[in-house]
C-alpha cells in the first residue's frame, strides 16, 4: 500500500489514541494535532488524504476548521461530536463535510467509513473536469448553472443564463433577435422579438463593468465581445 497520511484533530488524547491504533493497523500514517489551530498549522505543511476532525475543541472549533479547509481543499473530512442532532449533521454536509460520526463510536466502523470517503475522492478526481467559459472577470458553469462576475455569482433567471450562456459560447458572433430566440427559447416561441432586449438589459446590468461586453450590432442585434486582456 502507498502510504497516506491522516489528519486526527480532537483534544482528547484517547479518542486520539484509539483512531491512531486502528489507522496504523490499516497502514496508514497518523498526525495528530490537538486543537483547530494546531490541526490548521498542520495541513498547511503537508498534504492528507483524509481528515478526522471533532467539533468541540479550544482555540478553533471544527466548524471554523472545515471552512478554512475548504477553501483551498476538497480532502475529505469526517466530523466527530458528542451530539446527533439532526441540525448538526445538516450543517456539517452544508460545510462540505463528507462524513459525520457521532461518539462513542466504533473505530471499525470509523476506519470503513474513512475508506468509503477516500474512495469517493479517488472516483471524483478521476472524472472528467467541467470545462468553465472564463473570459477576464467572468467565469461560467454550464453544469452548476452559474455566473461569476469577479467571484461572485450573479442571481440570473434560467433563461437570462441560457442567454449569457449562449452567448459566452459564440464570442464575437453577432446574432439577429431571431435567431436568439430560436436558439434560446425554441422554435415554438410565439412571443415578441422586443423579449431579447428586455433580457438584454437586464443582463447589462447584471454585468456591472462588463456591461459593454454585451454590444449592440446596428441592424442585426446583438453579440458577446469581451475585452482582450481586461
Amino acid at each position: 500500500m502507498d502510504e497516506k497520511k491522516i489528519l486526527v484533530v480532537d483534544d482528547e488524547e484517547g479518542i486520539r489514541d484509539i483512531i491512531k491504533e486502528y489507522a496504523e493497523a490499516e497502514g496508514y500514517i497518523v498526525i495528530e494535532a490537538i486543537d483547530g489551530v494546531d490541526a490548521m498549522n498542520k495541513f498547511k505543511q503537508e498534504s492528507y488524504e483524509l481528515v478526522i476532525l471533532d467539533i468541540m475543541m479550544p482555540k478553533m472549533d471544527g466548524w471554523k476548521v472545515c471552512r478554512e479547509i475548504r477553501k483551498t481543499s476538497q480532502v475529505p473530512i469526517i466530523m466527530l461530536t458528542a451530539r446527533g442532532e439532526e441540525y448538526d449533521k445538516l450543517f456539517g454536509f452544508e460545510l462540505g463535510v463528507d462524513d459525520y460520526i457521532v461518539k462513542p463510536f466504533s473505530p471499525r466502523e470509523l476506519m470503513a467509513r474513512a475508506k468509503v470517503a477516500m474512495g469517493r475522492r479517488i472516483i471524483k478526481e478521476s472524472e472528467p473536469k467541467e470545462k468553465l467559459l472564463v473570459f477576464g472577470g467572468l467565469s461560467l458553469s454550464p453544469e452548476g448553472r452559474d455566473l461569476r462576475i469577479d467571484g461572485a455569482i450573479a442571481a440570473l433567471t434560467p433563461k437570462e443564463f441560457d442567454l449569457i450562456l449562449y452567448f459566452m459560447e459564440n464570442p464575437g458572433i453577432a446574432f439577429s433577435r431571431e435567431q436568439l430566440l430560436s436558439a434560446v427559447w425554441g422554435y415554438d416561441y410565439f412571443g415578441d422579438n422586443r423579449t431579447i432586449d428586455t433580457h438584454v438589459k437586464m443582463l447589462r446590468e447584471h454585468l456591472g463593468a462588463y456591461r459593454g461586453w454585451l454590444s449592440t450590432v446596428w441592424g442585426v442585434g446583438y453579440k458577446f465581445q469581451p475585452e482582450v486582456g481586461k
